[in-house]
């Protein structure tokens, strides 16, 4: 028996998730999301490549905006879990220190510290080894600090009076020398082979040397010696790539009957400044029998201009004048992701490193498939 052939119809049916004033419709209810039965729906790679795109919206360097079409929400929600937790960065993993004399305590200053970002040459942070640590069973040992797992910053900064200042000066930047400490007073001190990696632009420093460390006042010190190792955000958020990495379905608006006069005004200003247009009903759609314009001509009505920055508020539900007028929904298989990178990767890269990690799974689960049927 051949396979059923859904109409056009149906299938725009099933993208859209149904929005109502207090629930959510047409989530996938079958057995399996996506299959109906007496359907074939067998994957194909030629299939997925006509019906798949990328769109970019925006894409400065530290933040990107784009969209993908035509994926499983499984496949999406992955690459979003890999942009968080599976990108491997370097961070300062342990303090040594010499000397603090500040008011911050130790295991603060340390903690502070391990949350500053740091951007470097992506080759080299390729190059590095993961710093092997003991196990607790005493079966492994720890890996000593090597020019290969280990980069090593030194903070090394004193407080005292500026002979120079102003006798009635009461700011303390102006009154002391290194009253501030920042994280441009951390010093890189490359050691072996990253002297080929990390030089030039891509040497190891703060993706923001102003970020506030301490506060010093003259007789304070700190004096610490720091080492950075390769991690990802599944151990730790310090090591995560991205501030935030996010993604919404595309919102769809579909106005069902006409909206009209003031109400239509009322209308556009359930929504976000520019989703909803105000136009002016013309001749032919006065003319045009069942339109719902019939002797409105020259009226304004209400139009979907822009329904990609819609946020969904539903507010336009909660007015009686709307009822069975708009329908609200969001297309299940476009996925717009924002991504907003620490400074280590830019933004758009930070994906392609996504797919890089999607990639490596695919294989080891392949291996494993293909060693389990051996």
């Amino acid at each position: 028996m051949a396979p059923l052939v859904p109409s056009q119809e149906e299938l725009q049916r099933r993208r859209i998730i149904g929005i109502n004033a207090e629930t959510v419709t047409n989530i996938p209810s079958t057995d399996f999301p996506g299959h109906w039965p007496g359907e074939s729906h067998g994957w194909a790679l030629d299939e997925f490549k006509e019906n798949f795109q990328v769109e970019f919206h925006r894409n400065d360097r530290f933040e990107a905006s784009f969209s993908l079409i035509g994926l499983d929400a499984s496949v999406a929600n992955a690459f979003r879990r890999i942009l968080m937790a599976e990108i491997p960065t370097i961070a300062i993993e342990d303090c040594f220190i010499h000397n603090n004399t500040s008011v911050i305590q130790d295991e603060v200053l340390a903690q502070r510290l391990g949350l500053i970002p740091l951007k470097g040459s992506v080759e080299g942070i390729n190059w590095m080894h993961w710093y092997k640590k003991a196990s607790e069973d005493g079966t492994e040992e720890e890996d000593g600090p090597c020019d290969f797992n280990t980069i090593v910053l030194r903070l090394d900064v004193e407080c005292y009076k500026n002979e120079y200042a102003d006798k009635d000066e009461q700011d303390p930047r102006k009154l002391y020398t290194n009253a501030h400490v920042y994280a441009k007073d951390l010093m890189y001190m490359p050691v072996g082979r990253q002297e080929q990696f990390f030089v030039g632009d891509g040497a190891i420093a703060p993706v923001n040397p102003d970020i506030l460390i301490a506060k010093l006042r003259p007789g304070q010190k700190i004096e610490m010696e720091l080492h950075c190792q390769k991690g990802i955000g599944a151990d730790h958020a310090k090591f995560s790539p991205v501030a935030t990495a996010s993604y919404r379905l595309l919102p769809e608006i579909k106005i069902e009957r006409p909206i009209i006069g003031e109400d239509a005004k009322k209308f556009a200003k359930c929504f976000p400044k520019g989703v909803i247009g105000i136009e002016p009903v013309t001749p032919e759609e006065a003319a045009q029998r069942g339109s719902g314009y019939e002797g409105h001509a020259g009226e304004q009505k209400a139009v979907v201009k822009d329904a990609f920055n819609d946020t969904v508020s539903r507010e336009c539900l909660r007015h009686d004048e709307f009822k069975d007028k708009v329908k609200l929904g969001r297309v299940r298989d476009h996925f717009i992701f924002s991504v907003e990178s620490t400074g280590q990767f830019e933004s758009d890269m930070l994906f392609l490193e996504a797919v890089k990690v999607m990639k490596l799974k695919c294989n080891r689960w392949k291996r494993g498939l293909t060693d389990l049927m051996a």
